[in-house]
């Protein structure tokens, strides 16, 4: 899955002959998974038609303050097409685009756009050779240096003018490939290897009758997907569950019971940075297993049970760097018994949902949590969808290593 998948992106296009490559540039957003909204110069039109780039992007094309054959004349708001981005790419940015958006020379939408942005924003220069080599070029792109844009070089090969050499705009697939490795580059888990564990397990009575939880799983994976999104490296240790990942960055690992799930973390443990136990292991598992269905024949059955091993507390006995989460779920003295947790486990952050906060708990969309740090420092938090919840926990991880 690209790193631009889900992001919201404001496609620039200003007046030169490159502009032809924005519709393909466009359709390699879309086709990454991209959100694209495309601003228009209005010298841009003579090039690409508004009609061709607001087909491919799904998007209504903006080129202008207002619509002039809209007779309310709504305003297009460069503030909010501002804010709505997470990142700004022009191409292809002409001499005289660069120009107005290092003086700040705000004549147009796009223009309007790119100053009021704080998101990265990333240029893609499009002119003939010795434009491109003008020492008046080269200001423009050490202004953008300082300010904090980033250039896409312009490649090599034939010019607009019948010259050859460079200021050719980058073709649209080596923009996408430079956005994608930048943007992978710079975030702030990468680098990171981090093992997550979800679901339920479910222990053995005989091969067809199991004691298991109603853990769906969701959280683990929700929490997998946030610190792959952010660049980490990631092993998802799962028990049965009917969620599947799609990301590159993440391992995915099926397992049936604890013992399973024990072997596994300790498999992984020693070579990664994090680990955080979301998954709802069994306490217990039958003694005896039965090879054989077991028949319905007495009045009563008992079961006798015997301990599984407890995934957590092995870990925070052999950490050494790893920061350690784990997730503590109560039904009363919640505060005082996730701290028992975290002392008891070595732990550095527990995550303590209570039965008792409606919306919380197994099967159910949201979560209510508390963030409870090897100090004791409390962080209640609201009421959340587990996608929310996932990314919080993911940044205490962030800020751990910040």
């Amino acid at each position: 899955m690209s790193v631009l998948s889900g992001k919201k992106i404001i496609l620039g296009v200003s007046g030169g002959i490159a502009a032809y490559k924005s519709a393909s540039l466009v359709r390699l957003f879309i086709k990454a998974g991209a959100h694209v909204q495309v601003i228009m110069t209005p010298a841009s039109k003579d090039f690409v038609t508004p009609l061709t780039l607001s087909t491919l992007s799904k998007n209504p094309v903006h080129s202008s303050f207002f619509n002039e054959d809209d007779q309310d004349a709504v305003w297009n708001n460069h503030v909010d097409l501002a804010l709505w981005a997470d990142y700004i790419v022009i191409a292809p940015a002409t001499a005289n685009t660069m120009s107005k958006m290092v003086s700040g020379n705000c004549d147009n939408l796009l223009i309007a756009t790119y100053l009021s942005a704080k998101c990265p924003v990333y240029i893609a220069p499009a002119m003939d050779l010795d434009m491109y080599k003008h020492p008046s070029t080269k200001t423009n792109f050490e202004a953008f240096s300082k300010f904090g844009n980033t250039i896409i070089p312009a490649e090599s090969g034939e010019l607009a003018s019948g010259l050859s050499g460079e200021g050719r705009m980058a073709e649209p697939e080596n923009i996408i490939a430079f956005l994608e490795k930048d943007i992978e580059n710079k975030l702030p888990l990468k680098g990171k290897k981090i093992l997550v564990t979800a679901g339920p397990t479910y222990e053995a009575i005989d091969p067809v009758r199991f004691i298991g939880n109603h853990s769906s799983g969701k959280m683990g994976f929700d929490i997998a997907i946030a610190a792959a999104n952010l660049g980490a490296q990631v092993t998802l240790v799962s028990g049965p569950t009917h969620f599947q990942v799609n990301n590159s960055l993440i391992n995915l690992v099926r397992v049936t019971s604890a013992e399973e799930m024990y072997n596994t973390c300790h498999k992984y443990f020693n070579d990664y940075d994090v680990m955080i136990a979301a998954a709802a292991v069994a306490d217990y598992r039958p003694k005896n297993v039965a090879p054989q269905k077991i028949k319905k024949n007495e009045a009563t059955f008992t079961i006798e049970l015997e301990k599984t091993k407890d995934i957590l507390l092995s870990l925070g006995q052999i950490k050494k760097k790893q920061f350690l989460i784990g997730f503590a779920l109560e039904t009363e003295n919640e505060i005082e018994n996730a701290k028992l947790k975290i002392q008891k486990k070595n732990l550095d952050l527990i995550v303590l949902n209570s039965l008792n906060d409606l919306g919380a708990g197994f099967g159910k969309p949201t979560n209510k949590v508390t963030f409870i740090d090897k100090k004791f420092k409390i962080e209640p938090q609201e009421l959340k969808s587990k996608e929310a919840v996932a990314i919080d926990i993911v940044n205490k991880i962030v800020s751990h290593y910040a």
